[in-house]
């Protein structure tokens, strides 16, 4: 039988692996919602949503 092998690409998120999802949602501290709104917003590159969840978290100021 000719099965194809699946294809794991490095930078790019597999959004069925619970694992992979709730570890990265874990390291960029963001709740479930804000993990959410992000994907929807950049797609499943793990850069573009380091970079969203950036951008998403408010900027703490220093006094």
């Amino acid at each position: 039988m000719n099965r194809s092998r699946p294809v794991y690409f490095r930078n790019s998120l597999d959004l069925r692996d619970k694992v992979q999802v709730k570890t990265l949602r874990k390291r960029l501290k963001l709740s479930p919602d804000q993990f959410a709104d992000a994907l929807r917003k950049s797609g499943n590159s793990i850069s573009a949503l380091v970079k969203e969840a950036s951008a998403a978290r408010p900027v703490k100021l220093e006094a």
